[in-house]
């Protein structure tokens, strides 16, 4: 979130969660980039806080309430307060549950696809609009050609990311499996361990294809205990899916923090994986 709208965005999450009854006197930073999280205290509520123009808070909270219902490993919204998004200052804020991490160490690769599958399970009966995984690529397609959104990528950068998109995007698009509805990105850092087992975060970019786009985020030693996945597919997945994060990374506007030097990181990985 640029540093302008910080104090305002903090001000707005507290403001919100206090107007509901929730004793909010202190907000301690969790993450910082296009979204922000806040850990309220001492009500010890999580808030995700974005421009009121960003309206996937309102499918953010639809899918998550349907998913625990559902009995998903996902993390819920708070339960003291309406399960809705509030509006104030220009912002928008969900109020969710805290879940204190149980472990510094990494979800076990079989728990982690345990939790996954069990996801992608719940997730196949429930009918919502979601984009295709190919309208993600387009948005990354887009990117990399607007040298004005990007200017610190280099040309010859810029034809490999414009290649590598394009050919999988292709490949992958046309494979003819099934598809279904998925997280989007449900790497390491939308999954957390707590008490209650590995619970998914951050379901904002939800979007339907193969499971192995989801799979394609999260650790190599996952798939081999996610069942039936078609490895062809993942491998071709597991090109495309580190093209659209560098091209995010090289986005003029992106927050994510030290973003050009982990861009860097993925387009070495892209060149390995293509050599």
């Amino acid at each position: 979130m640029r540093a302008e709208q910080f104090p305002r965005a903090v001000a707005a999450a507290t403001a919100i969660a206090s107007s509901l009854g929730l004793d909010a006197q202190d907000a301690v930073v969790l993450h910082d980039s296009n979204k922000l999280t806040l850990r309220l205290l001492p009500c010890d509520v999580l808030a995700r806080v974005a421009p009121t123009a960003d309206q996937v808070a309102r499918f953010e909270v639809d899918l998550a309430r349907r998913l625990v219902g559902a009995g998903c490993p996902v993390a819920a919204l708070d339960p003291r307060v309406e399960p809705r998004v509030h509006e104030r200052d220009g912002f928008t804020v969900t109020l969710w549950t805290y879940h204190e991490p149980v472990t510094s160490h990494a979800v076990p690769p079989a728990d982690y696809a345990d939790a996954l599958e069990r996801l992608h399970t719940g997730m196949r009966g429930i009918d919502l609009p979601a984009p295709r995984f190919t309208d993600r690529v387009q948005d990354a397609q887009r990117l990399v050609a607007d040298r004005d959104r990007t200017p610190a990528l280099t040309d010859p950068d810029r034809e490999l990311l414009g290649d590598t998109l394009a050919t999988l995007k292709r490949t992958v698009g046309e494979r003819g499996g099934s598809e279904q509805l998925l997280h989007g990105e449900p790497h390491p850092g939308n999954l957390l361990a707590t008490r209650e087992g590995p619970l998914f975060v951050d379901l904002e970019t939800c979007c339907t294809g193969p499971v192995e786009f989801d799979l394609a985020h999260a650790p190599e030693e996952v798939g081999t205990h996610y069942p039936g996945v078609d490895h062809d597919l993942l491998r071709d997945c597991r090109i495309l899916v580190p093209a659209m994060i560098a091209t995010w990374r090289w986005d003029r506007d992106d927050r994510f923090p030290d973003g050009h030097r982990m861009g860097t990181e993925w387009l070495a990985r892209i060149r390995a994986a293509l050599a």
